[in-house]
């Protein structure tokens, strides 16, 4: 290995820990069949955490080309988390609740 390659690997290993440490969590409340926002502009490699305080399941999932997911059901009290990794609009439903949406505006 070249000395000059040394300090690049260095660069581009502290470059990734620091987009990782400026991430953010942002939290979204299901209650009332609901989610607690209509609208979420996030960062890209920002976090969503989805917590269910209604006293039933709830089902999130995307079909969006910026983030496609099912998180599956959780009961209350519990949440699951996505992590946004590509700029875009990400339209996101509840699978048992139709009524229930929220979308989300990735910005790079």
């Amino acid at each position: 290995m070249t000395p000059f390659r040394i300090p690049a690997l260095a660069a581009a290993a502290l470059l990734s820990m620091a987009g990782a440490a400026s991430a953010a969590e942002h939290v979204v409340v299901q209650k009332g069949k609901a989610f607690s926002a209509n609208k979420l502009s996030v960062k890209l490699g920002d976090t969503v955490k989805f917590l269910n305080e209604d006293p039933f399941s709830h089902n999130v999932f995307s079909l969006s080309d910026a983030k496609s997911f099912d998180l599956g059901s959780y009961g209350q009290g519990l949440a699951k988390s996505i992590t946004l990794d590509k700029a875009g609009t990400v339209e996101v439903e509840c699978a048992v609740h139709p009524d229930m949406k929220i979308l989300i505006e990735v910005a790079k």
